[in-house]
């Protein structure tokens, strides 16, 4: 199925998790094309900017004095260089949130303006590394993926996964192949279904408080003839379970052969260190929330941090940021004001500077500095951090939930609505886009020393 599937976007066949060390590898921004053309022009001697500006201008025969001309040069220059920083993902940094794309279609200060100096955080890696797949894989598997997603059992999974989610969970496992996947937190059986579509022959470990087969008394659910279910009686928490002798029954020995797959609402800094740990290297979790929001520490809150273009945030009543997210809360279901977002002593981080786990039943108050250490142990160890972005824009899949300035650029960006409607996506009940929180994929390894 996957060589099938992706034999179009490959040259060679990839083993398990092959993640290029080279930066040139292109991540699923939107502007890979026009990047890889800045990268082969870098390469040749360029005139300086305003000898450019001033051919340009002779050409359109605009200018006759050469003092003019020279201050309307240097005037270009300046805003070229100015749109040059805007623009590029160089000064860009960590964060993947392009103002200057989006401004077109809600206004320099409409829904999707940026948070003054804030953006998007991103979790920083050792040593730079980023997927392998592309915007035009995503595209390409999203025109495969939406026929599928028709034929799903449960047609109305509310409190579980949406579209946006299920998409980055069946290209993730597709694309990696693993020789087995585990998932903590199965509920009605949809994530379960979701793998097996990426994977037919592949065993699957399921880890839930309560067996799927218990749902279908009362609607769909989905229960999976190949998949190992540590269920009802014989439940056992991820970070209880001897991993070693479980996968050893399935005759795995190599570890970095599995994909770990949670949406447990667990605090995500414990699973982490459980799955190390363990020896895992390669982990998803569903319900990355942002800052302010979610009911469990998650990495997004946890590399929201000062040093990181698009991280910390002002907690000042009067400032730009309280009065934008002031604004924003009028339209989007989640966006968080200032009053939401800071607890005591203008705490931040987390959630009013808690640290949550077990689905909101553990608020934990942490000291900035804990917080802080927090996010370089997660540098520490995390080799690939990838979040998924939403299929679409919300103009065109009229969500509600999420705020657009706190999220990747989306894979089908608004105004394309040629595209969103030839990949299907105009088919699917506007309810199903919903539900995107950030979902992230990892890859991890033991501290360097």
């Amino acid at each position: 199925m996957l060589d099938r599937a992706f034999s179009a976007r490959r040259t060679q066949p990839h083993s398990l998790f092959d993640v290029p060390t080279s930066s040139a590898v292109s991540d699923v921004s939107p502007d890979v094309e026009s990047a890889d053309l800045l990268a082969d022009e870098s390469k040749t001697k360029k005139p300086h900017l305003y000898v450019l500006a001033s051919n340009y201008m002779s050409r359109l025969g605009l200018v006759k004095s050469p003092c003019l001309c020279l201050s309307l040069c240097l005037l270009l220059s300046f805003f070229m260089l100015f749109s040059l920083m805007l623009n590029s993902r160089s000064f860009v940094c960590l964060s993947s949130y392009d103002p200057i794309s989006r401004a077109g279609f809600f206004g320099l200060d409409g829904l999707d303006s940026d948070f003054g100096s804030l953006g998007v955080p991103w979790c920083r890696s050792k040593q730079g590394k980023t997927v392998e797949w592309t915007s035009k894989d995503l595209v390409k598997g999203l025109e495969e993926f939406v026929p599928i997603y028709e034929t799903r059992p449960i047609k109305n999974n509310m409190h579980g996964m949406g579209f946006d989610h299920s998409f980055g969970l069946w290209f993730i496992a597709q694309w990696l192949r693993p020789d087995i996947m585990i998932e903590s937190g199965a509920f009605k059986g949809h994530s379960t279904w979701v793998m097996r579509q990426a994977m037919p022959d592949t065993p699957i470990i399921s880890l839930t408080p309560r067996h799927p087969e218990k749902y279908l008394k009362k609607g769909p659910a989905y229960v999976d003839e190949n998949c190992t279910y540590f269920a009802g009686k014989d439940f056992v928490d991820f970070g209880s379970v001897d991993w070693e002798r479980v996968l050893k029954k399935h005759g795995i020995s190599d570890f970095s052969q599995v994909l770990v797959f949670f949406d447990d609402h667990q605090n995500e800094l414990k699973r982490l260190k459980q799955a190390l740990k363990a020896g895992f290297n390669h982990l998803i979790f569903e319900d990355n929330y942002d800052t302010g929001t979610g009911d469990h520490y998650s990495l997004r809150q946890i590399c929201d941090q000062f040093y990181i273009r698009g991280g910390g945030h002002s907690c000042f009543k009067d400032s730009d940021e309280a009065r934008i997210r002031s604004k924003r809360k009028k339209f989007w279901e989640k966006a968080v004001d200032i009053d939401e977002l800071c607890g005591p002593h203008e705490a931040w981080w987390g959630v009013r500077g808690e640290m949550r786990d077990n689905f909101n039943h553990n608020n934990t108050p942490i000291s900035y500095g804990e917080h802080f250490q927090n996010s370089r142990f997660v540098e520490s160890i995390l080799d690939v951090y990838w979040e998924l972005p939403p299929a679409a824009g919300p103009s065109l899949t009229h969500q509600t939930r999420y705020d657009p300035a706190r999220a990747p650029t989306p894979i089908v960006e608004d105004g394309r609505y040629r595209m969103f409607k030839r990949l299907g996506l105009d088919r699917l009940e506007r309810s199903v886009f919903n539900g995107y929180t950030q979902m992230v994929y990892l890859q991890i390894s033991k501290p360097e020393t």
